[in-house]
C-alpha cells in the first residue's frame, strides 16, 4: 500500500500527533514495504534517504504509532515483531516455512467468531477484537 505524503500527514494529525519528518518517514516506510516489515527492515529502508536516523528513534516512533492506533504489532513464531499499517479488523496468514505474513479478511469468519463468543462467553473477559493468525505453508512460492 502506497499512500501520498499528504494522506500520511492527515493520519498523524487526526490522531493529535505532531507531524515530524521521522514519523512521516516511518509510517511511509511501513506502507511502502508492505508485508508486515520488521523494525530492522524499516530502519534499513529509512536510512537510504536519512542515514543518520537513530534506531532508538525508530523504535520510539513505532511505539507512538502503535499507541495511537496507526500501526499494529504482529508476532511470528520466531519471536520477531512485525508491523502492520492496516489497523482495520483483519486476520493473518502466516507461512511458518518462509516467515511470510499476508492479510486475510473474511466477513463470514468474523460473523462466526462473533456469534460463537456471544453464545460462549469467557468468564471475566470482555472481547474487544478478533484477530486470528492462521499458520500454514504457502504452495508454489
Amino acid at each position: 500500500m502506497n499512500l501520498p505524503v499528504e494522506e500520511i500527514r492527515n493520519k498523524l494529525s487526526e490522531k493529535g500527533l505532531k507531524v515530524t519528518p521521522q514519523r512521516l518517514a516511518i509510517l511511509d516506510a511501513i506502507y511502502r514495504l508492505g508485508n508486515h516489515p520488521t523494525a530492522e527492515k524499516i530502519i534499513e529502508h529509512i536510512r537510504q534517504d536519512n542515514p543518520n536516523i537513530a534506531s532508538g528513534t525508530v523504535y520510539k516512533v513505532l511505539d507512538t504509532l502503535i499507541e495511537h492506533n496507526l500501526v499494529k504489532k504482529v508476532y511470528t513464531d520466531k519471536g520477531i515483531m512485525r508491523y502492520d499499517g492496516i489497523v482495520d479488523n483483519h486476520h493473518h496468514l502466516y507461512c511458518t516455512e518462509q516467515d511470510i505474513i499476508e492479510d486475510y479478511a473474511d466477513n463470514d469468519l468474523d460473523i462466526l467468531l462473533r456469534e460463537y463468543f456471544q453464545d460462549h462467553k469467557i468468564k471475566n473477559f470482555h472481547i474487544t477484537e478478533f484477530a486470528l493468525q492462521i499458520k500454514g505453508k504457502f504452495k508454489n512460492r
